[in-house]
């Protein structure tokens, strides 16, 4: 099982480097001295021609707006590492029944409950907030200033990240999906260890959507808990671009959980089919869950 997710992993996150190597082209010899020196000079000025016309200037970075758009890199996806073991997703589009997780320790709680007649927020949903998290990274690269917890993302933007068409079936699969987001009650013992407080909270505070002839763009508003963990020191981890393109629930959380455990340094692990279960937050019987995985 082991070596199956660590395949799986390196398929995902292989490297594609392409290196083209220029050759210069062959020069006449020149027949004479003084025809020499005045091709030499000409080619002198135009190399520092170049080299001034290359020269970037330097951009003084303005700071972001609350909802201010940024654009990022769609090879710099980035997710929230210590959602990325726990169950804090259905791995099914169509959940109702509450995620209830504990640790063995009993250090980690969490319990997930949906919005009747909402579904549970999922896996699926959620590349919405690995799209937001990257943005907000851009951001804190950038070293501007702290990213703003509302941003505003055009339509067509945000379907080609995520790998969809931008169409109206799909713009009404990201209305229900922030929907979900939003609705979706969370309570856990994450960045509140010694329980001190109670809280009920979800991954979104808010969203909307404004269609016009002209615009087309969403505005999503994390929530202070969410928007807290994403900007914490080194708690984003990249994630291939191609993650967007997996269609199973079951298979995009056996990534998320490998790229957590392998992290940075290429690390290995250990565990059992039966802990693997318990992280998932399956709905389904242990027996089927470990079927799907040998498939």
């Amino acid at each position: 099982m082991k070596n199956i997710l660590v395949k799986f992993l390196k398929y995902l996150t292989k490297d594609e480097e392409k290196v083209e190597i220029c050759q210069p082209e062959p020069q006449q010899e020149s027949t004479s001295k003084t025809e020499v020196e005045e091709k030499q000079l000409i080619v002198e000025s135009k190399k520092q021609n170049k080299k001034k016309a290359k020269e970037p200037t330097e951009v003084r970075r303005k700071k972001p707006r609350e909802g201010e758009i940024v654009k990022i890199d769609p090879r710099d996806i980035r997710d929230v590492m210590e959602i990325m073991e726990v169950p804090f997703l259905a791995l099914s589009k169509k959940r109702t029944a509450p995620i209830n997780y504990e640790s063995s320790d009993g250090s980690v709680k969490v319990k997930i409950s949906g919005h009747p007649p909402h579904y549970v927020a999922s896996i699926y949903d959620w590349d919405i907030i690995l799209f937001v998290a990257s943005k907000m990274q851009e951001v804190i690269n950038s070293k501007s200033d702290i990213p703003p917890r509302t941003l505003i993302v055009p339509r067509h933007e945000l379907l080609k990240s995520l790998h969809k068409h931008d169409g109206k079936k799909e713009e009404k699969d990201l209305r229900a999906s922030l929907s979900r987001l939003k609705l979706t009650g969370i309570e856990t013992t994450i960045r509140n260890e010694d329980g001190r407080y109670d809280a009920g909270f979800g991954f979104l505070d808010s969203w909307g959507y404004t269609n016009r002839k002209d615009v087309k763009e969403f505005r999503i508003t994390l929530s202070q808990w969410l928007y807290d963990g994403i900007c914490r020191n080194g708690s984003l981890l990249k994630v291939r671009p191609e993650y967007f393109k997996i269609t199973s629930g079951l298979k995009k959380f056996l990534y998320r959980t490998a790229r957590k455990h392998v992290g940075n340094k290429n690390d290995t692990w250990e565990f059992s089919v039966e802990v693997l279960y318990e992280k998932s937050g399956s709905e389904q019987e242990f027996k089927k869950f470990k079927y799907k995985l040998k498939k």
